[in-house]
């Protein structure tokens, strides 16, 4: 795995994920991390993106090679303690919905489906993707931690979809995700409610795999890893299993991922003004500048 290494040591000059390699669980830790407010900034998709394709192409390597040291494991958590992350940029959205600026609205959305798509289906690989949420998990967070195959949290997490408070719902994969843990009418009901959920109260609902006590996700983690790998070949194969029974399809995520650009372009002059509200409120939460701030919406 000296070539991930290498690979990391070169191109790991990101501002918004830092990407570590341990080579004792063949797994790579990717933390997000957040100069400004914790969302998602294109800032963050962009390094994102451009630490998935490392990822993929060590990934990839070592499955082609038959190398047994082989990366197999992706680990997505947050560097800033208390949030995972709080969802999309709501100040960029109001700009450009303003602005009527559909065809920039369209590809910040795309670049969302671009990172949680290949996410979902573990790059198309025998490898699996795991998200540790430590803190809050909201919009696009939520989201993004869905996506991946296994989903551990610690017992003070919590995880909500807050977009029908603007008249928006979340489109960039959470039904599509959703529905395939849960009974569809329930997903529609989990996105619907607006309610903040616990670690555990998605645990029960068979969304979060592993509750994890307060500081010790880490070690969560790192446990899984090595109880999977003593049954590496079974786990591999139910996880192609359930993909083959109820796929996530990228062409699905970007006929949702339109609709919500749609219902956007059309939100109303009074949800733009609640939008701009909650964004002043999140300012004063987290005490950023202005330039920075973002809300939970994905």
């Amino acid at each position: 795995m000296n070539k991930l290494q290498s690979q990391i040591r070169l191109n790991n000059s990101f501002d918004h994920v830092e990407v570590k390699y341990e080579p004792e669980y063949n797994a790579v830790w990717a933390k997000l991390q957040y100069p400004g407010r914790p969302c998602m900034s294109k800032g963050l998709l962009d390094d994102v993106a451009r630490a998935q394709q490392l990822i993929r192409e060590s990934a990839s390597y070592g499955h082609n090679t038959g190398d047994e040291n082989r990366l197999r494991y992706q680990v997505l958590s947050s560097a800033t303690p208390g949030v995972f992350n709080l969802g999309g940029d709501l100040a960029h959205f109001i700009d450009l919905i303003e602005r009527k600026d559909r065809e920039s609205l369209m590809a910040y959305a795309k670049s969302c489906i671009d990172i949680l798509y290949p996410s979902s289906i573990g790059y198309g690989l025998p490898f699996t993707t795991i998200s540790l949420v430590q803190g809050e998990a909201l919009g696009g967070g939520f989201e993004a931690a869905l996506s991946t195959n296994v989903l551990i949290a610690e017992e003070s997490a919590t995880f909500g979809f807050p977009e029908t408070v603007f008249g928006l719902f979340p489109g960039m994969g959470a039904f599509s995700f959703l529905a395939r843990r849960m009974a569809p009418a329930l997903a529609k009901r989990v996105i619907a409610s607006g309610k903040v959920y616990t670690a555990w109260e998605l645990h029960e609902m068979g969304l979060v795999d592993v509750v994890a006590p307060d500081g010790k996700g880490e070690e969560a983690v790192n446990s899984y890893i090595k109880h999977q790998q003593n049954r590496s070949a079974g786990f591999v194969c139910l996880d192609k299993i359930m993909d083959q029974f109820n796929p996530v399809t990228y062409e699905e995520l970007m006929k949702i991922t339109t609709m919500w650009v749609d219902a956007a372009m059309g939100l109303s002059k009074k949800n733009l003004r609640l939008m701009d509200y909650l964004l002043r409120a999140q300012e004063r939460r987290w005490g950023v500048k202005e330039d920075l701030m973002c809300q939970a919406v994905g």
